[in-house]
């Protein structure tokens, strides 16, 4: 399993990049949810998001889920081309299969990489 040190996590399976506030879902979380067939962005750039705002749904061949803002922010950009290539997420979680990007406006407790590896190891 791919978990980058650079990026925070959250219990629910999202990624925060503090770097440049992009947001998406981690590769455990598109392992568990298979090949995705769909993904709709539920917010717009402008908008202000708080914390467990829910930014995305996404459909695979296996389930329904929904992708929670693990931080406050307003958001600056949002992944379009998933509309086209939803498998992008399968293929590419942390690097083209991010989801909105945001300018946040306060920090959350949010789990180291070492952190998250060890609750995902938890879940098996």
């Amino acid at each position: 399993m791919n978990i980058p040190s650079s990026l925070k996590y959250t219990e629910s399976d999202e990624w925060f990049n503090p770097e440049d506030g992009k947001i998406g879902i981690s590769d455990y979380a598109q392992d568990q949810l298979s090949d995705i067939v769909f993904v709709e962005i539920l917010v717009e750039v402008g908008e202000t998001v708080d914390i467990k705002t829910p930014i995305a749904s996404i459909e695979s061949v296996k389930a329904a889920s929904e992708v929670y803002s693990p931080v406050a922010g307003k958001v600056v950009a949002i992944n379009e081309s998933l509309d086209d290539a939803p498998e992008t997420l399968n293929s590419d979680p942390y690097g083209a299969g991010w989801l909105i990007q945001v300018e946040p406006s306060a920090e959350t407790d949010m789990m180291d990489s070492a952190a998250y590896e060890a609750y995902c190891a938890s879940r098996e």
